[in-house]
């Protein structure tokens, strides 16, 4: 089955130094990009991270301080990267909760202003534990019969999710071949920030989901403790979650203006 797509969508895997999103770095970005009318086209760099990879990380991925020491850094590879998937939905596995938020990290620190509004995202993780409750190798060989040799390589990662994804649809007739629908059933509960630091309640307000101010509406504590504020800001939080933090405030002292 193939993807029915209204808009390009890119799959996309990040290999990393680790799995702070707030302080590691990518070492190696692959994208798969799939277009409306079935073009595709890959891309595939390895990244100097700037900071050492830990053994225990170059363990996993096999990329080591030698293999990335002449790459481009990730700034240097940011607005090519941007104009690849600046008009895209995107999809990877375990994306909602990682690559993305890894990413914006990334872009944020080179200058590039990254969102979420104007685009989907399908993570194909959470559609296969709903589904099967197992791994991509093992999604890999339950779906499409293959085995996964090349796993914790970005571009066989990246290409194993998009068939996987296919080969999804094909299997369930209830999941429709939309990117809107994927979104929705693949996300879990709905944040204004990546990290999942700022939650939705019920009538669509941004919540703290941690802290002292747990389930309280955002403008309200700001409201009522303006020093929280600046404690945020200066506070080891993601570029992405200062970034949503920083607009509610804004909304809130446009509001007072108006």
């Amino acid at each position: 089955m193939q993807l029915n797509l209204t808009k390009p969508i890119c799959f996309f895997d990040l290999e990393t130094t680790g799995i702070n999103i707030s302080k590691d770095r990518i070492v190696e970005i692959s994208i798969h990009k799939v277009y409306p009318d079935g073009k595709e086209e890959t891309y595939t760099k390895r990244v100097n991270p700037t900071i050492p990879i830990p053994a225990v990380t170059t363990a996993v991925h096999g990329i080591s301080d030698l293999d990335v020491a002449d790459a481009p850094t990730f700034k240097e590879l940011a607005k090519e990267v941007h104009n690849m998937i600046k008009d895209s939905d995107l999809g990877g596995f375990n994306s909602n909760r990682f690559d993305i938020p890894l990413l914006a990290e990334e872009m944020l620190r080179a200058d590039i202003d990254f969102d979420m509004k104007n685009r989907q995202s399908i993570d194909v993780q959470t559609i296969f534990h709903k589904m099967e409750q197992r791994t991509l190798s093992a999604a890999y060989k339950f779906y499409c019969d293959k085995n996964l040799d090349d796993a914790h390589s970005a571009e066989a990662d990246t290409k194993a999710t998009y068939e996987v994804l296919k080969a999804q649809l094909d299997r369930y007739e209830d999941l429709e071949n939309d990117a809107n629908f994927l979104a929705e059933f693949s996300s879990r509960k709905k944040f204004a920030d990546f990290a999942g630091f700022i939650a939705y309640n019920k009538q669509g307000e941004e919540c703290f989901s941690f802290g002292k101010h747990k389930g309280k509406r955002v403008l309200e504590v700001l409201e009522k403790e303006p020093g929280y504020f600046g404690w945020l800001l200066n506070a080891d939080f993601p570029l992405y979650t200062k970034k949503v933090l920083t607009a509610i405030k804004l909304s809130q002292f446009n509001n007072k203006l108006g």
